[in-house]
């Protein structure tokens, strides 16, 4: 039986930290925390990343690696199923990475690089939204006009941005907790997508809402 490959020290601190960002929020954990949960000596988290900044800027470089190109699918997306598909794997990358979310002003006051970069983020994502809703358009799904497509993308990229801390806010206790993944992912995708209700034509906002009610949560 072959065994498996020791998994590489800076990798198994990568995790372990995002779970405990996800779990506690960033400002709350520790390097000191980090270590104690690997087992492992500061000294030896130290020398892999010799700043918390470092855990973080690290993080968020593989949050970027998987968010880029799936927003690159946008201008493919050319039916509401697909929307659906689209949306719903968008929330559950940034489930993935939550405490980004989440501590985001937190972290936007502290983090130079990242202040930058959300910035463009937030382009790309307005803009991955205008070829999404320019796509349902040309397919014949969706009736907008140019002034109202902008808005919308724009309202889109808030609501997908800001879902997450909607959601703590209403339930800080439990409302980022894995056992609440689905129903959390489910509610803001479909939020995200029920702002194209008044403009999509009759079939297609049927089937939009007949997605929503059979993903629902009992």
């Amino acid at each position: 039986m072959v065994k498996k490959a020791p998994r590489r020290t800076a990798q198994r601190i990568l995790e372990t930290t995002l779970g405990l960002f996800n779990r506690f929020g960033e400002p709350n954990v520790s390097t000191t925390l980090i270590s104690s949960e690997l087992s492992i000596s500061p000294g030896n988290l130290y020398y892999h990343f010799p700043a918390k900044d470092e855990l973080v800027n690290a993080l968020f470089d593989a949050f970027q690696q998987k968010l880029h190109p799936l927003l690159g699918a946008a201008p493919h997306v050319s039916d509401i199923e697909e929307a659906w598909f689209f949306m719903h794997s968008l929330f559950e990358l940034i489930w993935e990475y939550r405490f980004l979310y989440r501590d985001l002003g937190d972290l936007l006051s502290r983090n130079r690089r990242l202040g930058q970069e959300t910035k463009d983020i937030l382009l790309h994502k307005t803009s991955a939204f205008r070829s999404l809703l320019q796509g349902l358009s040309h397919a014949g799904h969706l009736h907008i006009q140019s002034e109202s497509r902008e808005m919308c993308a724009t309202q889109m990229v808030v609501m997908l941005t800001w879902w997450l801390s909607f959601e703590f806010a209403k339930d800080p206790r439990h409302a980022l907790e894995d056992q609440n993944a689905q129903a959390a992912l489910l509610r803001g995708a479909q939020h995200v997508l029920g702002l194209l209700i008044p403009y999509l034509e009759r079939a297609s906002q049927n089937h939009l809402l007949g997605l929503m009610q059979a993903y629902e949560q009992p």
